[in-house]
């Protein structure tokens, strides 16, 4: 029996741009995080703690566009099925968003997580 919870994902309103987009969690010297806000965060950050991991968001976010192909970014020093395993945790963290285009999939940073984080280590 697992104690696993399926968080919501935030999604960002791009009617209004991205200063609407709502984070998931206050800034940590604001208060206290609920359990859900520490389960949510930590989640990002544990998906984030892979060097690998971080190296491969940085690419995709840097990337010109605002996407990449994983054609474009798979060179990180690992095998390609390792490449693919942590994108696809990337994206289980709701870091990242893919799409398939023909044979490749191209990937972009997700706007309300990117968000979320730069909130969270923001003091107010």
């Amino acid at each position: 029996m697992s104690n696993t919870k399926v968080l919501p994902l935030l999604e960002p309103d791009t009617e209004s741009g991205p200063e609407s987009v709502a984070p998931c969690c206050p800034p940590l010297t604001e208060r206290p995080f609920t359990a859900e806000e520490a389960e949510l965060t930590a989640r990002m950050f544990k998906a984030l703690g892979d060097p690998v991991r971080l190296r491969l968001f940085s690419a995709v976010a840097s990337h010109a566009g605002g996407e990449a192909c994983v054609c474009d970014i798979s060179d990180v020093g690992v095998s390609q099925p390792t490449v693919s395993h942590h994108l696809k945790k990337l994206k289980e963290a709701g870091l990242l968003t893919s799409e398939r285009r023909g044979t490749w999939v191209y990937y972009s940073v997700e706007p309300s997580a990117l968000a979320s984080m730069g909130r969270l280590l923001t003091s107010e």
